[in-house]
């Protein structure tokens, strides 16, 4: 035994029970139990045969705990009392009394006192038993769960013997494995289960104590009480069943999941920046998926029950101009009919108005729907939670996967940790810089030059675009009787050059950007994406001006011409978008290598390609009342997208020299979404459909004064010839109908939207307390170790002085012990000498006095 461990001054069970103690133990060769054998007490040792201590110093005297051989009868102290000097009478702690030496002391001792711990701490088993009987059955099951419960958080001192031979176990330990057995064979099936599951043994040991309740209780009463109701099994089953399904469900769309690994490698090499585009696009193309679902299965699929004969021929330039062949097709809107469909003679009818007006209705509707629900979880996500989700000691300590086996998968993992530490510290590494007054204005001169230059550039695009516009419409409509290969080469005219601005003047507002020279990376992509946003939005502006103005009162089925014009916007923006990663990034990065190699690779132009894919999308979205399949255009064009843009990035590409975050960038690219390309679009189809007038001679909606109207006759036919639909017929002309319920809704929107910002600035400046809380807490803990580590230093130094002055001490003890020894001995000596001479004289002196008085006889 060490030193240290006969220095133990409390009687602390829990260590001398605990399984470190116990393995330290038996590490060192010792027996696992600490009572099986006699212990010597340090304090009786020799101290000349210890080699650290070979000087006699006095030795304190040995003080026992008394706490270990404490009388039963004698009540243990409060728990209230947390000074270990002071118990209910007062300030007397009977551990620390003097008794005598007894080293030998067994393991009765302990175990007593052991025993008087738990009973002291758990009330007797059979008074509880005794008074629950007058309790209701409720009551007294919760008792007995309660009690249940108390054993078996002690189990580690009263349970944990079990596992013992019974030879080994006294006869009070056997009596409270019978009562604890007694009461589990109490309790119900599941409670019974839930209370031997609570145990902190081994599983072997729960088996065993499960059995001998099974034995007690008999196995038949166990069957009874495990035995399920048909009924409560019928359940189990449909939602073990249920869950199985989910769970396949789950593994079946992670096996189909686009891109999945595509998106992993993107996002490790270049970053969140980088991911978050193709992230985007991946959504965008599931949004496109359920937009060509939703009209396929409705408006299509009816229409080819009315089908007519095609009497065109398909040439292979329909491909590009989308008219030809393909205006006599179900891919426009001039090819539906707009009477009812019925499939056959006993079929119900099929309103095509009714069915190309609420589909195109309520896909815009759930649009509507999903994008706000959108915007509010990545707003939650990336600006709300952020501060209690994420952090840097959680990024950096729990973003490994220990699940990871593949060497591929572990070195893809890696890079993409470093990338996101990279993106995390960036942003507290930035040199703030003072500016003065001078360098302010003439960074903000350059912002405002920078701004009318862009805006001027956009105000000549949209008037070039007009301008242009018209005259090429002019041309087409001038010579009708032209050959059909130049007329549809004339139609390609206007959206080649507005792909040509599209493709051009982004380039032009980069630079513009890489000239005014940002601080923060940040700063310089918002400002891109606001300028591109400005200059493709006030284009589609002036298109759909153009088509609601110039067109539809030019054109018979003007609805088909625009959904060709769409279709053709569409492809050209395609084929622009694989020549600008052909030569934007694949040219510019043999440049970059070959001829100049200060250039190097470029870096991938985020909001250029971003508003590209929502310029794309909101031609898609107009093209829905024009040309319904459209959005199958758009899912071809996204995937081959993703694939051109994933092979351009790996190999043209190099990740971005100033890492950053984008957390907060697919929040934003969905509100662009939403604001302003969703909700144009619905102004434009509202404009459409309540207030221009259709075709006469083409498409569903002929024959009425707007295309609404034909919402009002069917309310009104179901007025007259069904009678249980009147529900209907109130909703439509007391909500539809009236301007005061929008109001209302419109309130209760404001309303709903002022109270989730106050919630948003509440759980803020709760984040802020909280980790103000947090820090202070911090820096009370350093400040507690720091005069902690001060303390030991000091007692330390102390004791290695006082043993260096004690050690300095011995070798003259036994010189001043010699010298006092024979200072005492020439003391006595001299003394014996003295009063030696002293009884003389005054021997001498009497006798004188005897002799002068038998001379004088008269005296």
């Amino acid at each position: 035994m060490n030193h240290k461990e006969g220095r133990e001054g409390f009687a602390n069970y829990a260590y001398h029970h605990s399984e470190t103690l116990e393995m330290d133990r038996s590490a060192q060769g010792r027996s696992l139990s600490f009572h099986t054998s006699a212990r010597q007490s340090h304090y009786q040792e020799n101290p000349f045969d210890s080699p650290d201590f070979q000087r006699l110093w006095e030795w304190p005297e040995i003080l026992q705990m008394r706490s270990m051989e404490r009388d039963q009868s004698i009540g243990r102290p409060a728990l209230i009392h947390v000074n270990p000097y002071e118990n209910e009478v007062g300030y007397d702690n009977p551990v620390f009394e003097t008794l005598e030496d007894d080293s030998s002391s067994t393991v009765l001792s302990i175990e007593d006192s052991y025993r008087h711990q738990v009973s002291s701490y758990i009330p007797d088993l059979h008074r509880e038993v005794e008074t629950s009987i007058m309790e209701p059955a409720a009551a007294q099951r919760r008792r007995t769960v309660g009690v249940t419960k108390r054993l078996a958080s002690l189990a580690g001192l009263t349970l944990s013997q079990y596992s013992l031979p019974e030879a080994e176990l006294s006869e009070e330990e056997r009596e409270d494995k019978v009562r604890f057995i007694a009461e589990l064979a109490k309790l119900s099936h599941n409670e019974r289960m839930k209370a031997i599951q609570q145990l902190t043994m081994s599983i072997e040991e729960k088996r065993e104590i499960r059995d001998q309740v099974e034995q007690t209780i008999g196995p038949y009463a166990a069957d009874t009480g495990a035995k399920i109701h048909q009924c409560t099994q019928l359940l189990y089953k449909l939602l073990f069943s249920l869950q199985r399904f989910r769970e396949n469900m789950v593994i079946y769309f992670q096996l189909v999941h686009p891109w999945k690994r595509s998106l992993k490698i993107i996002g490790g090499k270049f970053g969140t920046s980088v991911l978050s585009y193709f992230t985007f696009l991946k959504w965008l193309f599931m949004f496109n998926m359920f937009s060509f679902l939703i009209n396929f299965s409705f408006i299509t699929i009816p229409q080819f029950f009315d089908m007519g004969i095609n009497n065109l021929t398909f040439t292979g330039l329909e491909l590009l101009t989308g008219s030809g062949y393909f205006t006599q097709t179900v891919f426009y809107y001039g090819f539906y009919t707009n009477v009812s469909i019925q499939a056959n003679p006993t079929a119900k009818m099929y309103n095509m108005q009714i069915a190309y007006f609420l589909t195109i209705g309520c896909y815009m509707l759930s649009c509507f729907l999903y994008l706000v629900y959108s915007m509010a979880r990545s707003f939650n996500e990336n600006f709300i939670a952020v501060g209690i989700l994420s952090g840097d000691a959680a990024k950096l300590l729990c973003s490994w996967d220990f699940n990871i086996t593949n060497e591929k998968a572990v070195e893809l993992k890696k890079r993409n940790i470093s990338r996101q530490l990279k993106e995390m510290l960036s942003e507290k590494m930035y040199y703030h810089r003072q500016l003065s007054t001078k360098q302010r204005i003439l960074r903000n001169l350059i912002h405002l030059m920078a701004w009318i230059i862009s805006l001027g550039t956009t105000y000549g695009c949209c008037f070039g675009i007009h301008s242009f516009s018209i005259s090429n419409f002019k041309i087409i409509q001038k010579n009708p009787t032209e050959e059909e290969l130049q007329k549809q080469a004339s139609t390609l005219l206007l959206p080649f050059v507005v792909a040509i601005i599209n493709l051009f003047i982004p380039l032009f507002f980069s630079f513009l950007g890489s000239m005014e020279r940002f601080k923060y990376p940040r700063d310089e992509m918002y400002v891109l994406i606001i300028r591109n946003v400005v200059l493709k939005m006030s284009v589609i502006g002036v298109l759909c001006y153009y088509w609601l103005v110039t067109v539809a009162n030019t054109v018979e089925c003007w609805e088909t011409f625009v959904g060709q014009d769409l279709y053709r916007l569409v492809v050209t923006d395609f084929i622009f978008s694989l020549l600008g990663s052909f030569f934007g990034e694949f040219i510019r990065s043999i440049m970059g290598t070959h001829c100049c190699h200060k250039l190097g690779k470029p870096e991938f132009d985020i909001p250029r390609n971003v508003l590209s894919l929502i310029y794309a999308q909101t031609l898609a979205w107009i093209g829905l009342f024009f040309a319904p399949l459209l959005p199958a255009i758009q899912i071809i064009k996204f995937f081959i997208i993703f694939h051109v843009k994933k092979v351009s990035l790996m190999m043209n590409c190099q990740p971005p020299r100033k890492a950053w975050r984008a957390s907060h960038m697919t929040t934003i690219f969905i509100f662009l979404l939403f604001f302003p390309g969703f909700l144009g679009v619905l102004c434009l189809l509202g404009i459409t459909v309540w207030t221009w007038k259709p075709s006469k001679l083409c498409g569903p909606f002929r024959g009425l004064n707007v295309p609404y109207s034909s919402i009002s006759h069917f309310i009104d036919k179901i007025q007259e010839t069904v009678s249980h639909l009147h529900w209907l017929v109130w909703c439509y002309n007391n909500l539809i109908l009236n301007p005061l319920f929008y109001f209302i809704l419109t309130i209760i929107v404001f309303a709903t939207i002022y109270l989730y910002l106050q919630i948003i600035d509440g759980r803020k400046l709760m984040i802020k307390l909280l980790q103000e809380h947090i820090s202070n807490e911090g820096k009370d803990k350093a400040y507690l170790l720091q005069k902690l580590n001060s303390m030991k230093g000091k007692m330390v130094s102390s004791k290695e002085k006082l043993i260096t002055t004690k050690l300095s001490d011995e070798p003259n003890l036994y010189l001043d012990t010699s010298e006092k020894f024979e200072d005492r001995k020439s003391t006595q000596q001299n003394s014996s000498r003295n009063s030696r001479e002293d009884s003389v004289s005054a021997f001498a002196l009497a006798l004188a006095a005897k002799h002068e008085a038998e001379d004088d006889p008269n005296e």
